[in-house]
């Protein structure tokens, strides 16, 4: 197994632990949208450059959601 392997079978695993745990904490949400920037960039290092471009509409799917559950915590807080 190469490192190019390994590093796509780590940026996988982190998504799917990240999303498992999504229930828990804002952050396993950010964590979300950092796995899959890293899978975007495996996707492109690998050359199958429609992974990298899914991946990297998850990533910022996964920013927005995050943002929005950080605004919904900071205005609960505020409250």
């Amino acid at each position: 197994m190469d490192r190019l392997t390994l590093f796509g079978l780590f940026a996988v695993t982190a998504m799917l632990v990240c999303y498992a745990l999504e229930d828990r904490s804002r952050w396993f949400v950010l964590g979300f949208a950092g796995a899959c920037a890293l899978g975007s960039a495996y996707g492109f290092l690998q050359g199958a450059w429609p992974f990298g471009v899914v991946e990297a509409v998850w990533c910022l799917v996964a920013l927005r959601r995050w943002r929005a559950r950080n605004d919904a915590t900071a205005d609960a807080v505020t409250s």
